[in-house]
């Protein structure tokens, strides 16, 4: 094995443990009952649908968007590849266990969906960093921007707004919940990629095809 593909396999801890922190921290939100984030909403619409799980309906989403933003020509990253199976595996996983708090009180339902939002901040962090394609959720974004030619926030803000309307009449849960983490999670995000040193500007995210030419090299 060349020095290169060592160098990805030393990756390969980060993005496993930013994938399954997200799942944590969705696993979090669903827990706290008080409505979730707008992709979330659409998860759990569908999965009411369709006989799926919460996890398999995000991992259905996620294939999808990959089909549909190779069509305009957004080559997925490993990680969004793993990203599509992992976090809807580990989450289906973590709720199965019952290991999460339940909550029973306002209180500690506040307090558990905001553990939520900030386990998925860090989790971006450290499945990010290693730069081997980001989400197909935001691979979507990234290719409608581009055909587009609309800007960035007008792009996302279309988006989760369709998603989450879409969610709601197939029967997702809507709620506080749902306003906070629209309004809260791109701040913790920001805080915790400025903790981790981490600047989405600068980073180089290598797609499959790129991949294959920088790790494929011979020394």
């Amino acid at each position: 094995m060349n020095s290169n593909w060592k160098v990805l396999l030393k990756k390969m801890p980060s993005l496993l443990i930013g994938l399954f922190l997200f799942a944590i921290g969705i696993s979090l939100t669903v827990k706290a009952n008080l409505g979730l984030s707008p992709w979330s909403v659409f998860h759990m619409g569908l999965s009411k649908i369709l006989p799926i799980t919460f996890g398999q309906a995000a991992q259905l989403t996620g294939f999808v968007l990959i089909l549909l933003t190779f069509f305009i020509k957004v080559v997925p990253g490993l990680a969004t590849i793993f990203n599509m199976y992992l976090v809807g595996f580990f989450v289906d996983t973590v709720l199965n266990s019952n290991l999460l708090p339940t909550p029973n009180n306002i209180f500690l339902r506040v307090i558990v969906l905001f553990l939520g939002i900030i386990c998925i901040a860090f989790a971006s962090y450290f499945y990010l960093r290693v730069e081997l394609g980001a989400g197909p959720r935001d691979g979507l974004m990234e290719g409608l921007v581009r055909v587009t030619n609309k800007p960035v926030g007008f792009i996302r803000t279309a988006i989760e707004i369709s998603v989450l309307i879409t969610g709601f009449l197939l029967g997702g849960p809507v709620g506080i919940g749902t306003v906070i983490a629209s309004l809260f999670t791109g701040t913790i995000v920001q805080w915790a990629f400025k903790i981790g040193k981490y600047d989405p500007s600068k980073a180089h995210h290598i797609n499959l095809t790129q991949m294959h030419k920088v790790y494929g090299k011979k020394n």
